[in-house]
Order: C-alpha cells, then structure tokens, then sequence
C-alpha cells in the first residue's frame, strides 16, 4: 500500500516536472536534441534521431521490473495492435534505465516477447542516463533484502512527435480506451496533418 502510493505519488510530481519544464521553464524550447551513443535490442546503433520522423511511444523501465514495466509493454503490444494500419507510422521504444543488467540479448528477448514493433534501447550507464536526463527521466537503485536492487523509476509513456517533442503522457494504469484516444489525437491526426 505505500510502496503504491510512494510510486503514484513519484510518477504525478515526474509527469507535472516534465510537463512544466518542457512547456513552461525548460531553456530548451524546442525538441528532443541531447546526444546520444545507444544500441538497439539487434544490436545496430541508435542516437538522438530515433526521436524525430515519426511519432514515438517512449517508455523508459528495465526488464527486471516486477509489474510496470511488463504491464506497460503488453498494453503498447495490444495498442499497437488495435490501431492496426493507422498505427503503422508509430514507433515504440522501451528504454533501459538498469544498463548494467539489461544487455542487447537480454532487451532483445523482452522486448520480443510483448511485440516485435518495440524496440529496446540500451548502452552504457553514462549514455543511458545522458538520454534519460534529456526527458527528464527519474530513475534510481534500491537495494533488496536478498542483495539484490530494484529500480526505482517514472512510469508514464510519453507521447513524442516526428517533430521530437513531447505531445503528451499516457500515466500507468490509464484505460485502454483513454490511451488509444490520446495517441489518435496527440500523435496520429497530427503526424498526417504535418
């Protein structure tokens, strides 16, 4: 019960800073353009111009996330789906923020196991989180009783442009419908329209 709320209450203040430093204080006014040397889960090379083209759902999570992240994974697969030709322009990506753990082979296998249109992107810790700082991702290690340590991380999906901003947020456990009008509207009329 508090580790719910600690989450929600992590995931309203990183959506309302993202929000008000994009929009309203961010001395970068335009879009997404922070550098970055990454890998995708095949293992071809990907920086900054993955976020310009075409419209992008974004996560970032780690794939030994008990519950966020894979229930944020299967609802982008079922999306996908759903939207069907109309969505054919989207990309998705699901960005690392445990690189240590979270090898191309291991990105690879994860990501297919929801669809094979999501994309893993991981690198070094220091490009991770060069990338992950550009979007003003919180992420942080918390240790286990057992030794081990879970990833204490924002759980929103950001809605991105072509144009490589930030269109807007899909929240963790917003409904499906919710979700599917949110991208027809923010990036898909928008995307046929540019």
């Amino acid at each position: 019960m508090i580790w719910a709320a600690a989450v929600t209450m992590l995931s309203v203040a990183s959506a309302t800073a993202i929000m008000f430093n994009i929009y309203l204080k961010s001395p970068r006014t335009g879009p997404f353009d922070v550098d970055f040397s990454l890998i995708d889960d095949r293992g071809l090379p990907v920086n900054q111009s993955i976020f310009h083209g075409k419209p992008s759902l974004v996560f970032f999570g780690y794939t030994h996330c008990p519950q966020t992240c894979p229930t944020t994974l299967f609802e982008v697969a079922d999306w996908l789906n759903s939207l069907g030709e109309q969505g054919e322009t989207l990309n998705a990506y699901f960005l690392s923020i445990d690189p240590e753990r979270d090898t191309q082979q291991i990105m690879h296998s994860y990501v297919n196991a929801f669809s094979s249109r999501i994309v893993g992107v991981t690198g070094s810790p220091e490009e991770m989180k060069r990338v992950a700082d550009g979007w003003f991702i919180r992420a942080s290690k918390k240790p286990n009783a057992d030794g081990t340590y879970s990833m204490s991380h924002t759980v929103n999906l950001m809605l991105v442009g072509s144009d490589g901003r930030l269109k807007g947020l899909i929240p963790y456990g917003t409904d499906r419908d919710e979700a599917l009008k949110k991208i027809k509207d923010l990036l898909l009329q928008s995307h046929v329209a540019a």
